[in-house]
């Protein structure tokens, strides 16, 4: 009870001194890590499978012989080093626990934020996050889905009778940077939808960057995926169909919005007058202050207004 009673009142705007704003970080690190660590342990247990699951889509040669016969087709995993597969089952683990801890480390740290946010933010972060997950998660199926697809056609450009050696380190670090590169770019339709309901980009502005922004998404899938028509067309084509799907609601949000707050004026337009008269009230007359000497009845003469032998003036 008195332990509650000496607690201070939190502030309902979420002001407190910078000691109690280190000491919350401080709360909320320790929490993320109680259920980081956890979950790393248990990851470490099935590293393996996940390491085989990541590097899956590399078609493997059991020996350079068969590798030779495939003429470079396939590729022979390896690890080299002594300390290789250790550092990569680490590194399994690792990446494995901050997955699977995500939902808790990124409530605290929306709960860390949340207190300086007004309401409307608020509720555009919740937003989203609602919308931002799933575009992230279809963005990393499609770069799953689209590297048994690449890998092969890679390793067609291998000259003959060559064998082709791939670390499990490089196929786990590949699969991982697609993943991430698919699942980031796959977040634009929804920042440009931000940005419109924040007021800074129009619709109509939108839609005149279409050239630019199918352009740039181009490179950008040339640039990202493996050097395959197929990936790129792959990222390309959803990538384009969101952002005419953002440009859409953009649309039809400034009508939204024009509706709500009346016909807006160009630049060079002036706003009409309403030229109509008004009647005017009577206005009461008010009584001129009156001075001293004239409310006690004295008359206006030299002799009044002077004291001690000076007038009012001086």
């Amino acid at each position: 009870m008195l332990r509650s009673a000496r607690k201070k009142p939190k502030d309902p705007e979420g002001r407190m001194p910078l000691v109690d704003h280190l000491r919350e970080l401080r709360d909320r690190l320790v929490k993320s890590l109680l259920a980081f660590i956890p979950l790393m342990i248990v990851a470490l247990f099935f590293s393996k499978d996940i390491a085989e699951f990541l590097s899956a889509p590399v078609p493997r040669c059991m020996s350079e012989l068969e590798a030779a016969a495939r003429e470079g087709r396939c590729a022979v995993l390896s690890q080299i080093g002594i300390t290789s597969p250790f550092t990569t089952y680490v590194k399994v683990g690792i990446m494995a626990g901050l997955v699977a801890s995500a939902p808790v480390w990124l409530y605290q740290l929306w709960a860390f934020i949340a207190p300086g946010l007004h309401r409307s933010e608020k509720k555009y972060a919740i937003s989203t996050v609602v919308i931002g997950t799933p575009l992230f998660l279809a963005g990393a199926y499609l770069a799953y889905w689209i590297l048994p697809h690449a890998v092969p056609l890679l390793l067609s450009f291998s000259v003959d009778g060559s064998v082709n050696y791939i670390t499990v380190d490089d196929m786990i670090g590949m699969t991982v940077k697609l993943v991430l590169a698919f699942g980031l770019a796959f977040q634009m339709p929804l920042l440009l939808v931000l940005l419109n309901l924040g007021g800074v980009v129009s619709g109509a502005k939108m839609l005149g960057w279409w050239r630019g922004m199918v352009m740039g998404i181009a490179v950008f899938s040339a640039v990202v995926t493996p050097t395959d028509p197929l990936s790129m067309i792959a990222l390309q084509v959803p990538l384009t169909a969101l952002y005419f799907a953002a440009v859409g609601f953009a649309l039809l949000n400034d009508r939204r919005r024009r509706r709500a707050e009346g016909p807006e004026l160009a630049d060079d337009e002036a706003s009409t007058l309403d030229l109509t008269p008004e009647p005017v009230a009577p206005v009461e007359p008010v009584a001129a202050p009156t001075l001293p000497e004239q409310a006690g009845g004295e008359t206006d003469t030299a002799a009044s207004r002077r004291v001690n032998g000076y007038d009012d003036i001086t």
